[in-house]
């Protein structure tokens, strides 16, 4: 059964604008915890030339994921595949770019040093790690609206929350990346983008 993200709708064109200056003219993308599958069909329409590998945890995202991409039909749209970021062993041994939209704060801390470890293990050098989504940066002031959603954050699940770039930063370099990029983005998000180095 297909869900729904509104934010999506909102978020996807401006997202497709930053992926076509970060990502690689060809290869494969894995998109960590693709949620509805909305952003997988659309941005595998935007870049034709490179396979897409939507991915999540849940196997109710991956039938959704499943269901748009029966409809969109694109042939660079790969079936969804199960993977849990937190876990050591991921079922992509290589991939040219990974991609993760609005999951690093709603899952635990080690969700986000999951996906770092298995970034800096699948990336070849130069290749993006490209993170969207809401999050804290020190010495700039945070807006109101991402404040009050950290703490609903927090209230719902303690181990969640907006983090902190500093600490994402200090994560990549543990596993061979380093951050090359931040854009901006409507509504207090950010997209950050890292590099195997």
């Amino acid at each position: 059964m297909k869900r729904h993200a509104p934010a999506t709708a909102r978020n996807s064109e401006p997202l497709a604008e930053v992926l076509a200056e970060e990502l690689p003219d060809r290869g494969l993308v894995l998109e960590v915890a693709s949620g509805s599958g909305e952003h997988a069909v659309f941005l595998a329409r935007r870049f034709p030339a490179l396979g897409w590998q939507p991915s999540d945890v849940d196997l109710e995202a991956l039938a959704s994921v499943d269901a748009w991409a029966a409809e969109a039909a694109g042939a660079n749209l790969r079936p969804a595949i199960a993977l849990d970021a937190a876990q050591a062993n991921w079922p992509i041994a290589a991939a040219d770019a990974v991609l993760c939209v609005n999951m690093v704060h709603i899952s635990p801390w080690s969700a986000a040093v999951g996906l770092f470890t298995g970034a800096g293990r699948i990336l070849t050098s130069g290749a993006p790690l490209v993170l969207y989504g809401p999050f804290i940066e020190p010495g700039r002031e945070t807006a109101p609206s991402n404040l009050a959603f950290d703490q609903s954050l927090k209230q719902r699940n303690s181990e969640w929350g907006l983090r902190n770039t500093a600490d994402l930063d200090e994560l990549a370099a543990d596993h061979g990346l380093r951050r090359t990029a931040r854009h901006t983005m409507p509504a207090n998000n950010l997209v950050l983008v890292y590099r195997c180095e």
